[in-house]
């Protein structure tokens, strides 16, 4: 070979090394589902559950994520008939990569639609804090939409992950609710200590947001601002060549910025149907005396962009913003130290088959991401196609989705520092929080064995890097009190016994939180079956999605 072809071959080489970024996936793919299946204790009673109906495999939809130790939680709302848990868990200890199944948390009994003291009824996100506690809102409904029935009342559950039990329990007022309320995203601000401890509630058809503190054991509603309404401009949406209107989609997606100087962080907000982003002090959203007095404490942030709705966003302890765009298949990024406008938004991935709804978006105690994507307005809207990969859970350090995009600050070359202030806040500079979260050390992974996917097809995204190696060490002890290990290693719950009166009734083997459901006397609330063992359509008709 000459010289010359020597030296065009090298120059070629050299090409595919230094491709651009954008042709490389930076999300790598975790977990993927044609359709969910959920950890039975044995074949013959999860064939007796789908003989029933108390299993339908294709009516189950994953809404919501969050990553703990060697735990990930799924959240799987309870929109149509068939689904046996609605808060599950899959041991990453037990399950590396693939399609496992879904184990509920704590235990199936924990999941019985309708036993509201006891149990929850349906999630969608959740949030584990710095303490050790999982947050679920239960919002007590089944169904969707007209479909809907609502057997029990809005919920707060929050459970200490070191021993699997559920710590408190508190139901919303009435007065902190309407008829029109629908909550699915929470966000949890912890201040000085675990005591020292709020969470906030979207309420995006009610047009609402509700503080509760842990410390008060006591909740309050802010219902009187214009900006949790929708944009009346913003409700036509397109994903997966579907045109649908969600134009009545109110306050929906929220993240806490780092503690500032003042002590109190800042919530940013997004109605649905919208592409504008919000912002209020916690010191406000702490004090309930300023829930009919604080109109002016809000501010309006630029818009995104067309096409730039959202649903979920987190934000890190060093300030990153992270949001899933829905109608762009893609995760953005914002840092909070520049102005919000659309030049100083990134995308950190897009992939329009992998990331079609990318539903939620997390980052851990280790700084990883998780994003669970599901095609959801296709789940709702048209039929998915179940010998097809519909639902795919994927993650990435922070730092590396991050990189060489506007978010990233490293290369400080994007101009001046944030103006966005929040109004009479003197006190809440722009800048280092006042308190820096103490992450664990990332630990070193394993060597990666990575392969791709076939080669697409024309004008599909190029293959991505699939994940199939161990993410490493976990330094946290997390012990699993109510389940067993079951043949095979797998991970099953404790003695299970179908019920047709209840749909899914359940017994322990020693002492537990929830005692053993006994019959109720007659004309109690044993009428679970009244709204368990009806048959709900699914029909699409006002939008409540997760």
């Amino acid at each position: 070979m000459s010289q010359d072809k020597v030296g065009i071959l090298q120059l070629l080489l050299l090409g595919l090394l230094v491709a651009p970024s954008w042709a490389a996936y930076k999300l790598q793919e975790r977990y993927s589902w044609n359709q969910l299946d959920f950890a039975f204790p044995n074949n013959r009673l999860k064939e007796q559950a789908m003989a029933s109906g108390d299993y339908i495999p294709q009516n189950a939809l994953p809404v919501g994520v969050e990553h703990y130790g060697n735990r990930l939680f799924v959240t799987v709302p309870r929109w149509r008939d068939g689904i046996p848990a609605t808060l599950t868990y899959i041991n990453m200890d037990h399950s590396l990569t693939g399609s496992p199944e879904l184990i509920p948390y704590p235990d199936w009994r924990a999941n019985t639609a309708g036993d509201c003291a006891n149990s929850i009824t349906t999630a969608y996100r959740i949030k584990v804090d710095e303490c050790g506690r999982l947050w679920v809102l239960d919002t007590g409904t089944v169904g969707i939409g007209n479909t809907t029935t609502n057997p029990c009342p809005y919920a707060i559950n929050i459970f200490d992950l070191a021993t699997d039990t559920r710590i408190r329990r508190y139901e919303l007022p009435s007065v902190d609710t309407n008829p029109n309320t629908f909550i699915a995203n929470i966000a949890v601000d912890i201040g000085k200590n675990c005591d020292d401890a709020y969470a906030y509630f979207a309420d995006e058809l009610g047009y609402g947001l509700i503080s509760y503190s842990w410390e008060l054991d006591k909740s309050w509603r802010f219902s009187a601002h214009s900006y949790f309404f929708p944009d009346p401009l913003r409700g036509d949406f397109n994903v997966a060549g579907i045109n649908f209107q969600w134009g009545e989609e109110g306050i929906f997606g929220m993240s806490l910025s780092p503690i500032r100087s003042d002590g109190y962080r800042t919530l940013y907000f997004s109605p649905l149907a919208s592409h504008r982003q919000f912002a209020v002090s916690t010191r406000i959203l702490r004090d309930e005396t300023r829930t009919e007095d604080s109109y002016h404490d809000f501010i309006a942030l630029d818009e995104r962009g067309p096409n730039a709705h959202t649903t979920a966003r987190v934000m890190s302890d060093d300030g990153i913003e992270l949001f899933n765009l829905i109608d762009q298949n893609a995760v953005g990024c914002w840092h909070s130290s520049m102005p919000y406008s659309p030049q100083f938004h990134g995308i950190v991935d897009r992939d329009d088959v992998g990331l079609v709804f990318p539903a939620d978006v997390k980052i851990d105690e280790m700084k990883n991401v998780w994003v669970l994507s599901d095609r959801m307005p296709v789940f709702l809207l048209s039929d998915l196609d179940y010998a097809d990969t519909n639902f795919r859970i994927y993650t990435a350090p922070l730092a590396s989705l991050i990189e060489n995009t506007v978010c990233d600050l490293r290369n400080n070359a994007y101009g001046p520092s944030n103006s966005v202030s929040i109004p009479k806040q003197a006190a809440l500079p722009v800048g280092p929080p006042l308190y820096t979260k103490q992450y664990r050390p990332v630990l070193p992974q394993k060597p990666q064995t990575s392969w791709t996917s076939s080669p697409p097809a024309p004008l599909l995204p190029p293959s991505r890097t699939y994940l199939p190696a161990s993410p490493g060490p976990v330094v946290s002890s997390v012990s699993v009190s109510t389940n067993t290990v079951g043949p095979a290693g797998v991970e099953v719950p404790k003695a299970y016994i179908f019920n047709q009166h209840n749909g899914l009734n359940y017994e322990t083997s020693g002492p537990h939180l929830f005692p053993t459901h006994q019959p109720s006397p007659p004309g109690s609330q044993d009428g679970l079956k009244t709204y368990v063992n009806a048959r709900q359509s699914g029909w699409w008709h006002h939008q409540h999605q997760g």
